[in-house]
């Protein structure tokens, strides 16, 4: 029996208009701000050919304020899987050309059932923020609705990598579900990100503050630390999201993405003793030793703009991808504080959710001193480094560059927190202080009455440093595991990194540690 014409033609009739969205004229008012549609997002991030969508015909179902007798297709978000360079991946985005993008019950259910979809297929979610909140006509369903979202959002995290798109508006409540995911990406360009608005600030407190001041993508990355990553726009923000997943694995089960050769292959890189200062007081470059370890093009770093003496970011070393945690003496003189503390420790427990060995890469000379930092909770900051380090059970490979003292070289991983391999370059100086300081406390009273005492505080430091700071002290107490030419430094990582991929570690059955938020 052949369907009947006119049921044929209904069903095109429906896409059409859900495909059209809000209209051509609020589709061309996007492309004029330099905005993409949801469609035309979903379009670009997907491979071609691969979309399905989820709730095309979906509608609210609220009868307030005369809301029955608006269209609003698909409720204001396009749902959809899809194939993305050869992988199955789920994602939303919110459609601001209907009804502002704004959520309701029915908004919140897709992208519910979306994350339900994905955990239980164990695919990655990607969802493009872009909203007036929530939906004032829908009331208390409405904040039920973000509540679900939250939720699903919790259950998601550690079973499959959540990415976040700020690429509009997303204000108020709205911002917690982008906060609860792994990683989030937003657009210089149109976007803004907040919880009270400049109005609200006003009145509450009495400070005149702009949105460029709190709310935008420079803002977010460079001081709250809310963002990992901006972007230009659209496209870019899309680019930026297919390049982070090329080192994710699709859930907590898989692997990441490695393609590892059969053969790693032995070098030696002279040019690595080149980037070493001659002076032990001088910064040495952290970049620049990435770059020489990885491999070329491969270093995606995170986090760039936000508490920059702390390097976190993915990489490949022989096409197995790996994390890195790196000191940046170039600022701060690499000294760990509040930020930092925080921006590795997150990136720490990242890596351990998925599997992702990490590489961290150690010249710091001490947590940062002052009243600000020890009033601002130093020690509880720094102490999530240590439960991060410690509770990671993935293949931990630790490098000391140059100087590694008191606390902050627990907080870098060494063999004591964990690490199953932890190498030093001749140029290491691990101890409980620097020689300066330990000049003040050990020779005090020689220095005082010395006839000549810059010469004898430079013989100290010399005998100092063999006694108490050397590499091949640590060595003898079996707290290294060699001692390498800088110039071998890629391929002893890339064989330890190899050799411990099948690592396999069990800790005590408990429901969660108790990080010190």
């Amino acid at each position: 029996m052949a369907i009947d014409p006119k049921l044929l033609e209904s069903l095109s009739q429906r896409r059409d208009e859900a495909l059209v969205g809000g209209g051509i004229d609020r589709i061309e008012k996007r492309h004029e701000k330099g905005s993409l549609t949801a469609r035309e997002r979903l379009e670009i991030f997907f491979d071609a050919g691969s979309f399905i969508e989820f709730g095309m015909h979906a509608h609210h179902s609220c009868i307030n304020f005369g809301l029955e007798k608006r269209k609003m297709p698909g409720d204001g978000v396009v749902c959809a899987t899809g194939v993305v360079n050869g992988r199955q991946v789920a994602a939303f985005a919110q459609d601001f050309t209907v009804g502002g993008g704004a959520v309701g019950a029915i908004h919140a259910k897709k992208i519910c059932d979306l994350l339900d979809f994905a955990t239980k297929a164990g695919m990655p979610v990607v969802g493009i923020n872009d909203s007036g909140g929530a939906r004032i006509q829908e009331g208390i369903e409405a904040l039920s609705g973000y509540g679900q979202i939250f939720f699903r959002n919790v259950l998601a995290s550690g079973v499959v990598p959540q990415i976040s798109i700020i690429a509009g508006p997303c204000a108020g409540g709205a911002a917690y579900s982008p906060a609860l995911t792994d990683f989030t990406i937003m657009t210089r360009k149109n976007a803004n990100m907040f919880i009270c608005g400049p109005d609200v600030i006003k009145a509450a407190t009495g400070q005149t503050a702009s949105l460029d001041q709190f709310a935008s993508a420079d803002a977010h990355a460079q001081v709250s630390g809310n963002i990992h990553l901006i972007a230009e726009d659209d496209i870019h923000a899309i680019n930026l999201t297919k390049r982070l997943l090329d080192y994710l694995p699709s859930n907590n089960l898989g692997n990441p993405p490695h393609r590892m050769h059969d053969q790693i292959e032995v070098i030696e890189d002279r040019g690595m003793h080149d980037i070493i200062p001659d002076d032990s007081k001088a910064p040495l470059d952290m970049q620049k030793v990435i770059e020489r370890i990885v491999d070329p093009g491969s270093w995606f770093e995170i986090m760039p703009d936000f508490a920059q003496n702390m390097l976190v970011g993915f990489a490949k070393l022989e096409n197995l991808v790996i994390g890195i945690i790196a000191n940046q003496p170039t600022i701060k003189a690499g000294c760990i504080d509040i930020d930092s503390s925080d921006k590795a420790a997150r990136f720490i427990r990242v890596c351990n959710i998925y599997s992702i060995p990490i590489l961290s890469l150690v010249d710091v000379p001490g947590f940062m001193p002052g009243l600000a930092q020890e009033r601002g909770g130093i020690i509880r900051h720094g102490a999530k480094m240590l439960f991060a380090w410690a509770s990671g059970t993935i293949p931990k490979v630790t490098l000391i560059c140059r100087k590694a003292y008191g606390g902050a070289y627990l907080a870098m991983c060494p063999v004591d927190l964990g690490a199953d391999f932890v190498f030093a370059w001749p140029t290491a100086e691990i101890a409980v202080m620097g020689a300066q300081g330990a000049m003040k406390v050990l020779y005090k009273k020689e220095l005082e009455e010395a006839a000549d005492p810059e010469a004898l505080e430079a013989e100290l430091r010399r005998s100092y440093r063999e006694k108490f700071s050397s590499p091949y002290q640590a060595a003898r107490n079996g707290m290294i595991t060699d001692v390498i030419d800088p110039a071998v430094t890629r391929t002893t990582l890339a064989l330890a990194f190899r050799g411990i991929m099948n690592k396999h570690e069990t800790r005590p059955p408990k429901k969660h540690g108790n990080i010190p938020l």
